[in-house]
């Protein structure tokens, strides 16, 4: 096997040397990756994909990667036949069916399938939006949320109902729509049995039987149910005149 070809080249102050196969002409970042790389030329080493030439450290992690290019999928759910390649992928699968929520946060207990649900639940409390609108600035926990509000931006409302022609900017805004002409309200109180088209105003109605007032005067500390009514209220502060 020739020797490696060393080539140093400087970015500002770190000095970065790559390693240029001789038999090919491939630049390969380090020596490992180098070595690990000839194999492919020398058909030495029994871990080296001949389907894309990648290198694996151990003959498990090579049988894994081997099913990416066969596709076969061998761990399968006895509860709806849905298959995985990888035993874990269908232990986390199972817990859908199960229900099982062993992730909980610490700061108000709701419980989560996934630990990855459970850290963006936690931008919540934290209040951390890492995801920022490059128009505007305004930053969401999700990067869905992005999406959907970079739309706002756009203009763009491609989806249309059928039966008044209504264009909306979300799937989400076109199916609380519909509901006005169906009728739906699939939101129903467990205490009085009202229903409701959002959850949101499920939510709002449910403070009735809760007592709960979330909504605080910052001028005289009375608290109310809802945002309207505190803004009502504050009129009482301002002089502004009510309306008749």
């Amino acid at each position: 096997m020739s020797k490696p070809q060393e080539h140093t080249c400087e970015e500002k102050t770190k000095c970065k040397t790559s390693f240029i196969c001789t038999e090919c002409g491939k630049n390969l970042s380090c020596k490992r990756t180098f070595t690990c790389h000839m194999r492919i030329h020398t058909g030495e080493g029994p871990y080296i994909c001949t389907q894309c030439g990648k290198c694996l450290s151990s003959s498990e992690t090579f049988k894994f990667h081997m099913m990416i290019h066969s596709g076969e999928k061998p761990y399968t759910c006895t509860q709806c036949g849905m298959i995985f390649r990888q035993s874990p992928s269908l232990r986390r699968h199972l817990l859908l069916h199960t229900g099982e929520k062993r992730h909980k946060c610490d700061q108000c207990g709701k419980t989560f399938l996934r630990g990855a649900q459970l850290k963006i639940h936690r931008r919540v409390h934290t209040n951390e939006k890492p995801y920022s609108c490059s128009e505007c600035g305004k930053g969401f926990i999700r990067p869905a949320h992005l999406r959907r509000h970079e739309k706002t931006h756009t203009g763009v409302r491609e989806y249309m109902c059928f039966q008044c022609e209504k264009t909306f900017v979300t799937a989400g805004a076109l199916k609380r729509h519909q509901m006005t002409h169906t009728g739906e309200k699939p939101y129903k109180c467990a205490h009085c049995d009202k229903l409701f088209t959002r959850t949101e105003h499920l939510k709002v109605h449910m403070r009735i039987h809760t007592g709960e007032k979330p909504c605080t005067c910052t001028r005289c500390g009375t608290s109310f149910a809802q945002l309207a009514s505190l803004k009502y209220h504050m009129r009482s502060h301002t002089g502004e005149k009510q309306p008749e």
